[in-house]
């Protein structure tokens, strides 16, 4: 692989990283005008619309896995549904930071699914992996709940950011089984469409009035995330090692981390705050280095 390769490969990693890193401070920003729901809502049908509107204007295939979806196309599209609401409902419930740490949760897990589903032989490194991570995980948790105002709201927030990345990994095990048959670009159009559709009864239709042009602009923003985002990554494995390009996109909460901090430094006033003490960085940094060793020792497969 040339260097130039490569570093195509690292800039889209960080391009998707960073996309990463930021949505889930804008998901806490939309919570002043929408409902966890809407804001799920607001992210698939802006990212469907987008991309039928790319897809119309490059001439390709539309509606193909319309007619007739697979099985595991729908298995797919509705976990990772339950991806972006658990995700959410962790951000509205705790912070952008907890949020993002907790859901690096779901790259493991996918690497698991190789251990329990192809009884592949585990590799000791992966146990100090998986070891790290939930030690980290534990004090993380810990150290957080020991500071909140509200330790049972935290933990529901927790729970539900532990169920997000249990439903990423088992989005990704489907959609890796489904990109070597069907074009990304269609799967992602009928994923977008079928979710927007599960959480269209769910909506507040009264919240989409009187909303500022900052907040309408932030709406755009969260779809657009969504399209940006997976285009980067489907790139960036153009060219780039998949276990390089996950571990570059695993290190997104240390962003999320220092956006926080100078957040609070100039002390805004359009989020929350977060304080991190030695405990929780510690813990934290566990975690992250814990996901980096599963993923990077884990084996290359097609599932």
């Amino acid at each position: 692989m040339g260097s130039s390769e490569h570093a195509k490969g690292v800039f889209y990693s960080l391009l998707a990283g960073f996309m990463w890193s930021v949505l889930a401070i804008a998901l806490k920003v939309s919570l002043h005008g929408f409902s966890s729901e809407s804001i799920v809502w607001i992210r698939f049908i802006v990212a469907f619309i987008f991309l039928l509107a790319i897809l119309i204007y490059l001439k390709r295939p539309l509606f193909k896995l319309f007619r007739k979806p697979p099985l595991h196309l729908v298995v797919a599209s509705a976990a990772l549904g339950l991806n972006y609401y658990g995700f959410m409902k962790g951000v509205e419930l705790t912070t952008p930071a907890i949020a993002q740490v907790f859901i690096q949760l779901g790259p493991v897990l996918f690497a698991l699914a190789g251990i329990i589903l192809f009884r592949e032989k585990i590799q000791g490194l992966q146990v100090l992996g998986f070891s790290l991570a939930l030690l980290g995980l534990g004090l993380f948790y810990w150290e957080n709940f020991r500071e909140m105002s509200n330790p049972k709201s935290f933990t529901v927030g927790v729970i539900w950011t532990v169920v997000a990345a249990i439903a990423w990994a088992i989005y990704a095990i489907y959609q890796k089984r489904l990109a070597n048959l069907h074009s990304t670009n269609q799967l992602n159009l009928f994923i977008y469409a079928f979710c927007a559709l599960i959480f269209t009864p769910f909506i507040n239709v009264h919240e989409f009035s009187g909303i500022s042009f900052p907040m309408w602009i932030l709406v755009v923003f969260l779809g657009l995330n969504t399209l940006i985002a997976y285009g980067a990554i489907a790139l960036a494995f153009r060219h780039l090692e998949a276990n390089k390009v996950s571990v570059i996109v695993t290190l997104n909460p240390v962003v999320t981390f220092i956006i926080m901090y100078f957040l609070e430094v100039f002390n805004v006033q359009w989020i929350k705050p977060e304080h991190f003490s030695v405990a929780t960085i510690v813990g934290a940094s566990l975690a992250l280095a814990g996901a980096i060793i599963v993923i990077l020792f884990s084996k290359k497969r097609e599932y």
